[in-house]
């Protein structure tokens, strides 16, 4: 299977080279079903109690990970949260080592259908 790239977000379109998952629904099934190069997740999703940082617990919980991780939302505060639950996890070695964890926050403006770096 070859490996893929996912976007979670809600309002932002997926760059180049990405599958978009608009929410937390398309996100778990890609996490299950498809080898995750590269997860980019946003936190503002869908409305203020489904979000990103369920996404960040679900894949803890159930050991579902990409090779790398990058935290893009502009929602500074809970972007962080979601950053930090991420490294503590890893820290704790409840995700692998070798997953790289990332922060990035994307402002919501920002159309950029070039390929992310992460």
């Amino acid at each position: 299977m070859s490996k893929i790239n996912v976007f979670l977000d809600d309002v932002r379109p997926a760059p180049e080279e990405y599958v978009l998952a608009s929410d937390m629904e398309e996100c778990v099934k890609l996490l299950k079903e498809q080898d995750i190069q590269h997860l980019s997740l946003d936190h503002d999703l869908e409305n203020k109690i489904r979000n990103g940082f369920m996404i960040v617990e679900y894949m803890v919980k159930h050991q579902l990970f990409a090779e790398t991780i990058t935290v893009h939302s502009a929602n500074a505060g809970a972007g962080k949260k979601m950053f930090y639950y991420l490294k503590d996890a890893q820290e704790n070695l409840l995700i692998p080592q070798n997953v790289k964890i990332h922060y990035h926050p994307l402002p919501l403006n920002l159309i950029n259908r070039r390929k992310m770096h992460p």
